[in-house]
């Protein structure tokens, strides 16, 4: 591509930004279309409920460790998705301290419903490539983030 520098010139710190430049894309994109389906919601609270449903009930720190987010932010987090009554925290027999946080009903479909947002995202993002090429970039992703 036009502008596009060879591998062996691109330094640690491009990486690092092309990275970020690439989550932030997706990121805003998600929303967009969350938003144009009527859906108020941030990417983070997006991915606990798709974590959720994919993985099933978990802590508040392995939920924010499956999507990535910051512990601390994670209480505010949930106290917003719990308020929309789409998940909700419930004790964890033996353990008075801990909870375990599970979709509601609603959560559950709603979280159903916006799995074709993530679809239309990748989509977007991998329009340009083709069928090998798309399979070549997620195997190059998945062992660069196995070697993290």
């Amino acid at each position: 591509m036009p502008g596009m520098k060879s591998v062996a010139t691109i330094s640690a710190s491009n990486i690092c930004l092309l990275v970020r430049q690439l989550r932030d894309g997706l990121s805003r994109w998600i929303e967009q279309d969350l938003a144009e389906q009527g859906h108020a919601l941030t990417l983070s609270q997006f991915l606990v409920l798709r974590k959720l449903e994919t993985l099933g009930p978990m802590s508040a720190i392995d939920l924010s460790r499956a999507i990535d987010h910051n512990p601390g932010a994670m209480t505010r987090l949930l106290d917003r998705l719990e308020e929309q009554g789409l998940l909700r925290r419930l004790p964890v027999v033996g353990d008075r301290r801990a909870l375990r946080i599970e979709l509601t009903t609603e959560g559950v479909a709603l979280s159903r419903q916006l799995r074709s947002s993530a679809e239309r995202a990748a989509e977007h993002a991998l329009r340009n490539l083709s069928g090998p090429e798309r399979e070549q970039f997620v195997s190059l992703l998945q062992r660069v983030h196995a070697s993290l």
